[in-house]
């Protein structure tokens, strides 16, 4: 756009978005370089427009020598011409970035962001105003596809951001330059004869927005569409509108199916009942919404919801535990998916024994194990419905039963075996570890154990065939 338009395009993309109200008090993000220095004249040109009181930011991350305090020496003369406040810090990027496992980009954001959450909490300003343009929100949109993302990713850069400080707001980052180009900023600068710094680093193509900078978007622009920028910034707000209407509706949904666990607070419970019920895209986005919020926050890539997804409608007993990033760990139990953090993974588990009463014909919750058991009477065991292994003979039972946790020391004697053998030894070989496997129920008549659960009955209590038998059946079972 003609460069004397530019301040007027900056205040109707300001007024569109809200991004500043009379009286805020303006910390202006200054590098140094082309963009921060333009926003910084525009914001100038602006502030009576705008009702605003601007001061300046400046951020020294010690990343090349002399350069950066050359830098830090243009900003504060900048914001001594102007008569501008001047607030200013240094930190040792390279240094954080080692120490915190950190690339060095993703530690200058950090220290910087840290500073903007200092100067916003003391009440100094309430408005931090960052150069963001359209080129760094079409790059970022590139850089997240070829990296991997889902729709909240491909939001990229907002107009603005809120800051919280204890759940309560204390400020905002604002962006007014994401609806011009750099170039066009460069041409404002050289019309007005302000000089900027060059960051030399920005050239260097080893980093990958760089090459997206310098290789790819020159090349998508020449061979593709010119308006590419332009193209990738509205998908990007297609992408932030989409995000923020599925946000409010999958905290809904996480809330009704997520629940404590009863035993331990610091593990969640999935109700699978609900969650297998819903299409795949709500699924995927109920386990993307607890990850983010999970406490620590757990970063959930494509493959580790796929998984998680395909362990909460498994058929097959036999797929029970997922790993999952950063420690944590996945646990299906019954009709519902345990989320474990990584602080109870090996810890010594002491959960509670249980004990109930079971008639026949009669049907209890097991909460601890989580199941349903259900004891049905029926009057001909020949019936091709059923598994004789399971079918146990009325006559030589109770008519109560008890129905608990295995405890040390018993033993039972599954059809088609040697030999009595101690559950515990039984459980092992299924291997099932930790609570699932101390909370695993078991029936008892007459001090004997009749049943245990996916093992096949005693063959000396199985019913006659064409008889009346006894079937003791789980949730897992009618599934």
């Amino acid at each position: 756009m003609p460069v004397h338009k530019l301040p007027q395009a900056v205040l109707s993309y300001i007024q569109k978005h809200d991004l500043l109200k009379p009286g805020d008090r303006v910390g202006v993000a200054v590098s140094g370089g082309a963009d921060s220095v333009a926003l910084l004249r525009l914001l100038l040109e602006l502030r009576q427009d705008l009702g605003v009181v601007l001061s300046i930011v400046h951020v020294n991350h010690q990343l090349r020598g002399l350069e950066s305090d050359a830098d830090e020496q243009f900003v504060s003369a900048l914001a001594a011409k102007h008569q501008l406040e001047f607030h200013c810090t240094t930190c040792n990027v390279p240094a954080h970035a080692k120490e915190n496992g950190l690339s060095v980009e993703t530690a200058a954001r950090e220290v910087r962001y840290k500073y903007f959450n200092g100067l916003l909490n003391t009440g100094g300003v309430n408005r931090i105003a960052t150069g963001h343009t359209l080129d760094d929100q079409a790059e970022t949109v590139l850089m997240r596809l070829i990296r991997g993302t889902g729709l909240r990713g491909f939001g990229s850069i907002q107009p603005k951001l809120l800051i919280k400080n204890a759940g309560q707001i204390c400020g905002t980052v604002v962006r007014p330059l994401l609806g011009v180009h750099h170039g066009e900023l460069e041409s404002f600068l050289t019309e007005l004869g302000q000089p900027w710094k060059q960051d030399a680093t920005n050239n260097e193509l080893h980093h990958t927005r760089n090459r997206i900078r310098h290789v790819l978007m020159p090349l998508l622009e020449r061979e593709f569409n010119p308006a590419v920028a332009e193209r990738l910034d509205e998908f990007s707000a297609i992408a932030r509108a989409e995000e923020e209407f599925w946000e409010e509706r999958c905290a809904e949904l996480t809330e009704h199916m997520l629940r404590r666990d009863p035993q331990d607070v610091l593990i969640s419970c999935l109700d699978l009942k609900l969650f297998n019920v819903q299409p795949l895209s709500i699924q995927r986005r109920v386990l993307h919404h607890w990850g983010r919020n999970a406490q620590p926050n757990l970063s959930l890539e494509f493959k580790h919801i796929e998984q998680i997804v395909e362990l909460a409608n498994a058929k097959s007993r036999e797929l029970r535990r997922l790993e999952l990033p950063e420690g944590w760990e996945a646990l299906r139990q019954g009709d519902r998916l345990q989320f474990i953090p990584p602080d109870l993974i090996g810890a010594p588990s002491v959960p509670t024994d249980y004990e109930y009463r079971l008639h026949v014909p009669g049907r209890i919750i097991l909460r601890e194990a989580g199941i349903t058991l259900e004891a049905i009477s029926i009057l001909d065991s020949s019936s091709e419905s059923y598994n004789p292994d399971q079918l146990l003979d009325p006559a030589l039972l109770d008519k109560e039963f008890i129905v608990r946790n295995w405890r040390a020391g018993d033993r039972f004697w599954p059809a088609h075996t040697k030999a009595p053998k101690k559950v515990k030894e039984l459980l092992q070989e299924k291997h099932l570890t930790g609570s699932e496997r101390k909370l695993w129920p078991v029936v008892v008549s007459a001090g004997e154990l009749v049943w245990v659960r996916g093992l096949a009955s005693p063959a000396r209590f199985r019913a006659s065939e064409g008889g009346p038998a006894l079937l003791f059946r789980d949730s897992a079972d009618r599934a």
